[in-house]
């Protein structure tokens, strides 16, 4: 069996901010993702109820429905979250709360970019690859990296304007995307 051409990533980010960096770097990932690789930014952070293991069984509220499937069509997935208090914000751990009960991150692969200023969001990090481990993710070590973006490049249309910035970006896309192709099929 061949595996598909075309990489299809999810994206997700961790914070309901308007401004947020987190967020500004995966939408400039998926304005110019890498040859062969396409991205999506998930938007329904937001939109997700609190997590209930009762309401976990049966019918799932819309919104939970439309997470699990995104991420059963993701071929894998990049997280950028920013860190709250020292740990994941309350918002990101419901979201990922919800992926429990759901097979949906089982054994895919996945990374994540840190965007805080040096020295911070190691905590939300750490969190972030705790919770991961528990659902049966995949982490691709080497596409997860530490990439520090000031406020002042994001631009008015919410993509970061440094040029260098987004190829480090682009390049994280690119290193999952190849890992993807490279995994042996089952």
């Amino acid at each position: 069996m061949t595996a598909p051409s075309t990489v299809q990533l999810l994206l997700i980010s961790g914070s309901t901010r308007h401004g947020s960096t987190n967020t500004a770097a995966l939408r400039s990932a998926a304005a110019a993702p890498p040859d062969g690789v396409t991205a999506t930014v998930f938007a329904g952070l937001a939109d997700l109820p609190a997590f209930n293991p009762d309401h976990d069984r049966g019918p799932l509220p819309s919104a939970v429905t439309d997470l699990r499937r995104q991420l059963a069509a993701a071929d894998a997935v990049i997280f950028c979250t920013p860190e709250y208090t020292g740990a994941l914000p309350g918002s990101f751990k419901n979201l990922l709360d919800w992926t429990v009960g759901g097979e949906e991150i089982y054994r895919k692969p996945v990374a994540w970019i840190n965007v805080a200023a040096e020295g911070r969001g190691v905590g939300a990090h750490a969190s972030l690859a705790t919770v991961l481990g528990y659902v049966g993710a995949e982490v691709i070590e080497a596409a997860c990296v530490s990439l520090p973006i000031p406020r002042d490049a994001v631009g008015p249309d919410g993509l970061i304007t440094d040029a260098d910035l987004r190829a480090r970006i682009a390049l994280v896309l690119d290193i999952v995307g190849t890992y993807h192709r490279d995994r042996p099929i089952e």
